[in-house]
């Protein structure tokens, strides 16, 4: 893959271990938000949909802007029912966070026997995704797989992870997956 095909991209190099289930909400990403341990005529007004701004941010109502980008699902549930604890909004708010799927599939292609869309599913890791597609070609360089997810780039050692299957890491919907040659 050419360099210049990342212009403008942040590069992300991950080598240690994800905890599974423990996905990083990013800028761009969207959420299911709901609550409960809070009067029941406040729960319509904050349960919803909502974006991850730009500054990693999402608007809560009688909270405002609370900071969740780079943050594990459960660190951004704790996150916000603090901020409602904080600011003597809620003495008791517990807030459950859905990562909503934007698109359905996960691509990956490269040095792959066959590059093509993988249907996503929530226990689908970056090895499952490459095996789907016929596994790693001859000339495929397994230390520098890329994952193009929003605006970032994550580069990971996939023999690694072959090595330690803990390391691997689970896709999300809309990622794409590029394995490069040697």
């Amino acid at each position: 893959m050419h360099a210049a095909v990342f212009a403008g991209w942040l590069f992300l190099f991950h080598d240690g271990p994800v905890v599974a289930g423990q996905e990083v909400l990013d800028p761009g990403d969207t959420i299911q938000l709901t609550i409960r341990g809070v009067p029941a005529g406040d729960i319509d007004k904050i349960k919803g949909r909502y974006q991850i701004d730009a500054q990693g941010c999402v608007s809560m109502p009688d909270l405002g802007k609370v900071k969740i980008a780079g943050l594990s699902i459960g660190a951004a549930q704790t996150a916000i029912e603090t901020g409602y604890r904080a600011h003597d909004v809620y003495t008791n708010p517990t807030i459950n966070i859905k990562l909503e799927a934007h698109a359905l599939w996960v691509n990956v292609g490269g040095e792959v026997k066959n590059p093509q869309r993988i249907a996503y599913n929530e226990n689908l890791t970056v090895l499952a995704t490459i095996n789907a597609a016929g596994g790693f070609s001859p000339v495929a360089d397994q230390r520098k797989v890329l994952i193009l997810r929003n605006n970032r780039v994550i580069i990971i050692n996939a023999q690694k992870i072959s090595a330690n299957p803990s390391l691997d890491i689970h896709v999300r919907p809309g990622d794409r997956i590029e394995v490069p040659q040697l």
